[in-house]
């Protein structure tokens, strides 16, 4: 690898987190009326109007400013940010009956839909765990806490293993099918285990330690393909492989055909979530005090398995997924997938130091900067063709956020940095 070369990537990185990046989401979406983020916005970062404020979207963006304080970014502004959602997260989406948070507020904090999601409650632990860690403020832990509680009461399948995932307002568990009360996802596992993660980095309880790792064995030893490493995306309750549908409660809803489901319903990967998985195991193994070089083998054949297939060669970036044993479904470019395989890519150089990781970033990383960044407004564009035409232009909505974009860059530059140390 080259210094040089590796130094102006990160120079770049640097200058689109903190120019454009951090200003496009610091400047809008602080919401001054009501409370909360403001998330919604179209392609020239214009606020669409939209009347809801989703668990997802407060807690993502309460994450991203959060950990961008700690990282070191916004010269301190940050924490005032970060404090204003949590205000509203803690006081107006919390249910002070059921305890919880509803699924779905309006903009006044009034609920439109008040469903207990268990995607949405992970991205309540990691983003409150992250605010106490970024901020000190004692009532992110207090409430990660509390959540984690509900989830292990309500949510815990104590007979397969793993968490159900959807719930009414009184944590019943949801019906069948597209309710999605006998399926459990990758998704949701996953998720889980940044949001163990960070509670455990808070807290530094036993149980929570106990429960992160217990969900790691899970994802490794059930959701994973037993020979690929690949990422099964749903599950019946029984932990066989089921379609994959659309759930009545919408998230993921964007790469479905109308009828709700894949036609490749029970052989698809996903090509961002694998390289996510593989660098948010390696932070998690970080924060338990466990070497990565334990599960080096299982990494290597991830890495590989995401830069033989996953990457475009031609035109560049990252395709949306294919089946385990390799090859490609879905050509299109995924903004999220895209900021996940940066970060993944550099922990392979970190973790293996072979120049075919380091190349694949250089692939990717010039497709984001050349095709998938909004130039002039400063966000990424969502979806794009093959070649990196936009097809969907809005900036941001409840399941596109700055979660993914913020995150990638800020987990870049820190991993450049490290390599860097080492040239």
């Amino acid at each position: 690898m080259n210094r040089s070369e590796l130094l102006s990537f990160r120079q770049e990185a640097l200058e689109h987190l903190t120019t454009e990046l951090l200003p496009f989401w610091v400047e809008r979406m602080k919401d001054e009326k009501n409370g909360g983020y403001i998330t919604h916005f179209d392609v020239n970062g214009h606020d669409t109007g939209e009347d809801e404020k989703s668990l997802i979207a407060q807690t993502r963006c309460l994450y991203t400013v959060s950990s961008a304080h700690r990282a070191g970014y916004g010269n301190g502004e940050l924490a005032g940010l970060a404090k204003h959602g949590a205000d509203f997260i803690i006081n107006k989406m919390w249910d002070n009956e059921h305890g919880g948070f509803y699924w779905m507020m309006d903009r006044k904090g009034e609920i439109k839909i008040d469903k207990k999601i268990l995607y949405g409650h992970s991205f309540a632990i990691y983003s409150l765990s992250e605010y106490t860690l970024a901020t000190g403020d004692p009532r992110g832990i207090e409430y990660a806490r509390k959540t984690f509680d509900l989830v292990q009461k309500y949510c815990t399948d104590t007979y397969y293993g793993g968490y159900f995932e959807m719930f009414s307002r009184d944590w019943v568990l949801a019906g069948p099918g597209s309710q999605g009360g006998d399926r459990k996802t990758l998704d949701v596992h996953m998720h889980l285990m940044e949001a163990l993660t960070s509670l455990y980095a808070c807290s530094g309880e036993e149980v929570h330690r106990r429960k992160l790792l217990e969900d790691i064995d899970l994802l490794l030893n059930r959701i994973n393909h037993p020979v690929y490493k690949t990422g099964i995306p749903q599950f019946y309750k029984d932990w066989s492989i089921a379609p994959q549908i659309k759930f009545d409660i919408i998230w993921g809803w964007d790469r479905f055909s109308e009828e709700g489901q894949k036609g490749n319903a029970t052989d698809n990967t996903c090509y961002g979530h694998n390289a996510e998985f593989a660098w948010l195991l390696i932070h998690a193994l970080d924060v338990l005090n466990i070497k990565p070089e334990v599960y080096a083998e299982t990494f290597r054949i991830i890495f590989d398995h995401t830069v033989d297939n996953g990457i475009d060669t031609e035109f560049g970036g990252v395709y949306v997924e294919g089946p385990h044993s390799g090859g490609v479904y879905d050509k299109e470019k995924e903004f999220w997938q895209q900021a996940e395989v940066l970060i993944g890519l550099l922990d392979a150089c970190l973790l293996f130091g072979d120049e075919k990781y380091w190349d694949a970033y250089k692939n990717v990383h010039r497709f984001v900067f050349d095709k998938v960044i909004n130039k002039g407004v400063g966000e990424w564009f969502p979806l794009l063709t093959r070649h990196g035409e936009p097809i969907w232009t809005h900036m941001g909505h409840s399941w596109k956020i700055n979660y993914h974009t913020v995150r990638s860059m800020v987990q870049s530059i820190e991993r450049m940095d490290k390599i860097a140390a080492k040239l």
